[in-house]
């Protein structure tokens, strides 16, 4: 596999210098508009938070991402009022001298809660009395080639989404309704992607390691994609996709000590389903082959949108035992999702929406040799999928996030279980781009009933209002609670509880301001 890496890596680089002169350096050449060699861009965001949600475990300290009642310890029944703060600054070096053919992104992560620690190091720390924490996390070093008209090659560590477009030139509004809405990768992974535009349709090829494990064995993780989208009719495009993962991990690596994998201490965080391999080793080949399409996702070409995708996760494990591999399980499931708008008033903020998600789940573990639940990102990264976009605040997660990741479903799959769900959001804009607001609902029920328990996962009613005092800056009061259903009356999913938890709410005022 790495020979295979090596070869199309030196194959890339010799069409690239082929090209050279696709890349125009004419010492005479003028730009038209001088270029900024250097840029800082920056999203700032400042929360006050009460709610009843916390981790059991006081070593997590509120840095918890994943599943409610799940192996993050969360549970529900103490009221929590706290602050938060996080900087996502971005820097980006555009040299002159190459004319826009070739830059460097940078971006970084600084948060806490208010008051945490002080004089240590560690990540998501550092606001207690005098500071001075090294606390800062690197999210992106990458670079940007073009070394011709409608060819981009991103190289190095990068937005890992399950989008077509570049993450860095689209907004963030597009990308989150369109393709597979971060469902099923949705994070940062190290590797190199291109990107072919044409006028009327878009593909990118991707490779990432997301795990090198010990370079000397054949124990990596990586990642193939391959995305395709055409514009088939004015305000509707339709695309196919393909993923492929080489799991030779045996679920070391990772996230601190949970690693990663099928058989990681991941799975019972993130909320995806924990595959029963005994410990043995394993090899996964898992392949994703899906369909998705967007008719007016930004409300550009009438007031009725209309998104959907379709993706089937497909694959074998195989388990060692006495130096020889078995096939333990196949893998078959489907997940799907489509999502309806539309925009009644004069701005977009008029508008209503209906989500409607679905995940096969598997009933009876590996007995029969087969899983037939969803597999998403989420098995290999903390978080490695976010749907941040239904519009739900605790039944599924919410953008608005520090150190707290948290939901009933984290995940498309379920826990392996399944799920049928939907969303239903209706924004107003009291004041046009001033002033809004927004009240929704949503809806989930297991296609498969928890152990000891029932279908229904729960019942969310939220609220939002939000003021805009200057451009990309807003101040929004939040509020959500959430009545759990029968589901969680199984300690399979409540944490251990003999007794079903109490349900969850949350009220938080946030200040956001996007810095150019």
């Amino acid at each position: 596999m790495k020979k295979i890496i090596i070869i199309s890596a030196i194959l890339l680089s010799q069409i690239l210098f082929a090209q050279n002169n696709q890349w125009d350096f004419d010492a005479n050449k003028v730009p038209q508009k001088p270029v900024d060699e250097f840029q800082f861009l920056a999203f700032y965001i400042n929360q006050a938070v009460l709610n009843n949600v916390y981790a059991q475990n006081d070593l997590l300290k509120g840095q918890t991402v994943g599943r409610l009642f799940g192996g993050n310890t969360t549970n529900t029944g103490q009221q929590s009022i706290y602050f938060e703060q996080r900087i996502l600054p971005f820097i980006i070096y555009q040299p002159k001298l190459l004319d826009g053919k070739a830059l460097l992104r940078m971006s970084f992560e600084i948060d806490w809660t208010w008051g945490d620690a002080s004089y240590g190091a560690g990540g998501n720390f550092g606001s207690a009395i005098s500071g001075d924490q090294v606390n800062i996390q690197t999210q992106n070093i990458e670079l940007e080639l073009k070394p011709f008209d409608r060819f981009t090659i991103n190289l190095g560590l990068q937005r890992l989404f399950d989008t077509p477009y570049n993450p860095y030139r689209t907004f963030v509004d597009k990308m989150v309704k369109t393709g597979y809405r971060l469902m099923y990768w949705g994070t940062d992974a190290v590797g190199m992607t291109a990107r072919f535009d044409w006028d009327y349709s878009r593909m990118k090829a991707g490779f990432y390691q997301l795990y090198e494990n010990n370079p000397n064995h054949n124990d990596d993780v990586t990642l193939w994609e391959l995305m395709y989208e055409a514009d088939i009719a004015p305000g509707y495009s339709h695309g196919l996709t393909a993923y492929y993962v080489y799991d030779r991990g045996n679920g070391e690596g990772g996230v601190s000590i949970l690693g990663q994998g099928l058989n990681s201490n991941l799975s019972n965080y993130n909320g995806v389903y924990r595959f029963p391999l005994g410990g043995n080793p394993y090899r996964a080949d898992i392949i994703w082959l899906g369909t998705h399409g967007n008719y007016n996702p930004e409300y550009t070409e009438g007031r009725f949108s209309i998104n959907g995708f379709a993706m089937a996760n497909l694959g074998t494990i195989k388990t060692e035992q006495n130096g020889t591999y078995s096939k333990a399980a196949d893998i078959f499931g489907i997940g799907a999702n489509l999502r309806f708008g539309y925009k009644y008033g004069a701005t977009t903020n008029d508008n209503i929406t209906a989500d409607i998600l679905f995940a096969t789940g598997d009933n009876n573990g590996l007995s029969d040799d087969k899983y037939s639940g969803v597999l998403t990102g989420n098995t290999w990264g903390s978080p490695g999928a976010i749907f941040i976009s239904s519009g739900a605040y605790l039944l599924y997660p919410h953008g608005n996030v520090v150190n707290r990741f948290i939901s009933a479903v984290s995940d498309l799959s379920n826990i392996g279980l399944g799920q049928i769900g939907g969303t239903l959001n209706i924004h107003k804009s009291f004041i046009p781009n001033k002033l809004n607001a927004k009240i929704g609902g949503a809806f989930a029920q297991s296609v498969v009933a928890s152990s000891n328990g029932g279908k229904t996962i729960g019942l969310e009613f939220n609220a939002m209002i939000g003021f805009k005092p200057a451009v990309f800056m807003d101040i929004e009061i939040h509020g959500a609670y959430m009545m759990l259903g029968d589901f969680y009356e199984s300690s399979i999913v409540n944490g251990g509880s003999s007794d079903k938890p109490k349900d969850p709410y949350t009220f938080f005022t946030v200040f956001k301001w996007l810095l150019f």
